[in-house]
């Protein structure tokens, strides 16, 4: 199907900020060689970040009476307050504002990894006197962009949490590389294990939980269902997995939905190298389980699966993949995709029929547990 045309320029947008970033990846590796001819040093580097000073370091700090110049944002930095901008932008221009429901915010310890904080959004429409059900929900973002304060991810969880009646508990995981897999993925097992303790007290019923996760989130979710059966064995209602990656190693990305786009192969298998790279480290960890779950041994006894996908998106055979692994191994699960649209495409319903039709599909699979 033709791609929608609500996607033509923003299209145009992503295809020139591609470009650009391979470019500069170019460029800057040909400064570094010329660098090391001329017997220049390059400067240090934090977490893959160019020009940063390195982690750990004991550079002195100013004396009280000196006056600190503003510190330069790092690259990351300024990319990740700009991905704010846009998100920003996004919904006050196509997006949809959520309904004002009762929030509350809590921090959940993580044994070994940072301690991580969580948004439970409790909607009128739950139950006054008998528990709730519940869905932890974990946010796109490539691993390294994204969270909870993000606008449109703060007016999803509301609207769906309204429309579903059930309590959307936002996990708040760690960015890479700063903090790279499996900091994530215990993250989201300690505040599934912290919302079974504190059931009683968040108003949910343990017995109705399910799982939600978007693109790298929907990684961090399916991951935590195969923890959960090797660990916990809590039962869990469903898992809902939108635009999801399940194998970085990357041999199910298709890039014909790319090629279909006008944008070049290498462009495409760049950006994903780089976030699997950014998130795992060592890229050959993307063979564990837990960082790919397409790559278990066993898919035996997991949960329900509703996956959703997009036409014009190279994350979309991931997802249909994973659904078939689901179902030989004797699991229910669905695979829809939606067709003449890309990745980011729930962020839309403000201004896009298909993103309300998939955001009233995954309303509809929170009501069923």
């Amino acid at each position: 199907m033709p791609l929608d045309p609500f996607f033509a320029e923003r299209l145009r947008t992503h295809r020139r900020y591609l470009l650009r970033q391979a470019w500069t990846s170019l460029t800057g590796k040909v400064a570094g060689v010329a660098s090391g001819w001329r017997g220049v040093p390059r400067p240090p580097a934090a977490d893959g970040v160019p020009g940063t000073a390195p982690a750990g370091s004991t550079e002195p700090a100013p004396g009280p009476a000196e006056k600190q110049p503003a510190r330069a944002l790092t690259p990351r930095e300024r990319h990740r307050r700009a991905a704010l901008r846009w998100d920003r932008q996004e919904l006050r221009t196509a997006g949809l504002a959520g309904p004002p429901i009762d929030t509350v915010e809590h921090r959940v310890p993580v044994p070994g990894h940072p301690t991580v904080r969580v948004r439970v959004y409790r909607p009128t429409t739950a139950p006054a006197a008998d528990p709730a059900p519940a869905f932890l929900v974990f946010a796109g973002g490539a691993f390294r962009i994204g969270g909870i304060d993000y606008p449109t991810a703060d007016a999803a969880c509301r609207r769906r949490a309204e429309a579903s009646g059930a309590v959307l508990i936002a996990i708040d995981y760690a960015l890479a590389p700063e903090h790279r897999y499996p900091t994530q993925i215990e993250q989201a097992h300690a505040v599934w294990e912290w919302v079974h303790a504190e059931a009683d007290a968040l108003g949910i019923d343990p017995q109705r939980l399910g799982i939600s996760g978007s693109s790298a989130g929907g990684c961090i979710a399916a991951a935590l269902t195969l923890l959960n059966r090797d660990r916990s064995r809590h039962p869990i209602a469903l898992q809902i997995l939108e635009v999801p990656v399940t194998d970085l190693t990357g041999r199910h990305i298709d890039l014909r939905a790319t090629y279909a786009l006008g944008i070049p192969a290498f462009i495409a298998v760049r950006e994903l190298v780089s976030v699997a790279r950014t998130y795992l480290g060592d890229r050959s960890r993307a063979r564990e389980s837990y960082a790919s779950p397409m790559r278990a041994a066993s898919h035996r006894d997991l949960p329900p699966a509703v996956i959703l996908t997009a036409e014009y998106d190279p994350l979309r055979a991931d997802g249909a993949a994973y659904a078939a692994k689901l179902r030989r191994a004797g699991v229910e699960a669905s695979a829809t995709r939606y067709l003449g649209v890309t990745h980011d495409t729930p962020l839309y319903v403000g201004a896009l029929p298909a993103a309300r039709r998939w955001e009233a599909e995954v309303v509809a699979a929170m009501r069923r547990i």
